[in-house]
């Protein structure tokens, strides 16, 4: 099991040659790699600090590449598909897979969704809410033990949009709250995703942030939303707006998270656009 309080030994070990930043009391600030955005990043812009990869973009790809990258930025490793919250077994073939990434990477961490993507039956292919109850409950942390156990990578959980919420025993900061204390993971905010169920639940971001236990907090997923009538959407496709940025600014004052990603999946701005970015949430986070 990994704890955040004890995560630095591991990262300054010889199998992480980068100088690691994120273990002192600055906020890395980076980018989803993508490769759209591939061109810009080989010019090593001062304000790119870190990347985050996704794990399954390079199941089939060039190991080679993703050690080079990692001789020159520090990498996390995003998960789509390993579907932690599926009862039974998880699915070994896909996690040696995920493994094979993250080492090749030389992750500082490993992440993926609190959500589930198939059925003992089927891939759903997208991410799906689960119920916040005590049973799902023991089934993540026994989940991220085994990814954590299996990879020895340190693991973050991500908090995902949906379009119906879903009432438990447990509240979900509650649950969130129990998962990292009792596995030992840390928690991935999307404040994009916190900031869209709000809107579309009807509840207060700065309500259920207070509530969070701050040093679980340990990256941050950003980008714009959209709206389409009533309903707010997590495109991955817009520059972050004002409402976006004041959330953001709240959550910098209730944690000190180790790195910040900007999330951009389609619609890709000019190179000063994402700097501009960068640079805003670097003024934040100091």
């Amino acid at each position: 099991m990994y704890h955040w309080s004890s995560v630095a030994e591991r990262f300054n070990s010889p199998m992480n040659p980068v100088a690691i930043k994120s273990m002192s009391s600055k906020t890395m600030v980076g980018v989803g790699y993508r490769q759209p955005l591939h061109d810009w990043i080989s010019t090593h812009p001062p304000e790119l600090e870190c990347l985050e990869i996704t794990a399954e973009h390079f199941f089939d790809g060039d190991s080679e590449g993703l050690e080079d990258l990692s001789l020159e930025f520090p990498i996390f490793v995003h998960g789509l598909g390993l579907s932690i919250g599926t009862p039974g077994p998880l699915d070994l073939s896909y996690l040696k897979d995920f493994r094979r990434v993250a080492q090749a990477a030389r992750a500082q961490w490993v992440s993926e969704h609190i959500a589930f993507t198939k059925s003992s039956e089927i891939d759903l292919g997208h991410l799906n809410p689960i119920v916040p109850n005590k049973s799902n409950l023991d089934l993540f942390v026994d989940h991220a033990k085994q990814v954590m156990d299996f990879c020895s990578f340190p693991l973050v959980l991500e908090n995902i949009t949906s379009h119906i919420q879903l009432k438990g025993t447990l509240s979900e900061v509650t649950f969130l709250n129990e998962l990292c204390a009792r596995s030992g993971c840390g928690l991935l905010l999307d404040v994009t995703n916190l900031f869209i169920n709000g809107k579309n639940h009807g509840f207060d971001p700065s309500k259920w942030l207070a509530d969070i236990a701050p040093e679980s907090i340990v990256q941050l997923h950003v980008v714009g939303y959209r709206r389409r009538e009533d309903k707010w959407i997590d495109s991955h496709g817009d520059p972050i707006q004002p409402d976006l940025w004041e959330l953001i600014r709240l959550v910098s004052s209730h944690a000190n998270p180790q790195a910040v990603i900007i999330e951009r999946d389609i619609d890709f701005p000019a190179k000063n656009q994402v700097e501009q970015e960068l640079k805003t949430l670097k003024s934040i986070f100091e």
